[in-house]
């Protein structure tokens, strides 16, 4: 069964760090493109890191951009958004999502989602 379940959410105060973790299983793991998305009540989902056309960089959206930074570990097939200098405005519902399509992870229309984590930045 193919899975991606996010951990490492929860409360955090303003300026604090978080260190999200997405553990694939039943996948060829270093195939996938994976990337890293938000969501709030009431807004569409946005996507927060993705990699870049080339597959070589990453794009981070401009909110996280210095503050936030995705790393993957293929040998223990697991993705990372490390998360710094919180503010507020990240508490969402964080997904972490694959696809063998970089177009459609890019589109936010990956086939592979998991469950989501949730990130409570307060003051």
């Amino acid at each position: 069964q193919v899975r991606l379940v996010e951990s490492g959410g929860g409360p955090v105060q303003a300026g604090g760090s978080l260190r999200l973790s997405c553990a694939a299983s039943g996948l060829t793991f270093s195939s996938y493109h994976m990337g890293w998305f938000r969501q709030t009540p009431g807004k569409e989902r946005e996507f927060v890191v993705v990699p870049t056309w080339s597959g070589a960089n990453t794009d981070y959206t401009n909110a996280v951009k210095g503050r936030f930074t995705i790393a993957r570990d293929n040998a223990k097939n697991t993705v990372y958004l490390q998360m710094n200098s919180l503010k507020l405005e990240d508490t969402a519902v964080y997904y972490c999502a694959a696809d063998l399509s970089l177009r459609n992870l890019r589109s936010g229309a990956a086939r592979l989602w998991g469950q989501g984590t949730q990130v409570t930045v307060s003051s």
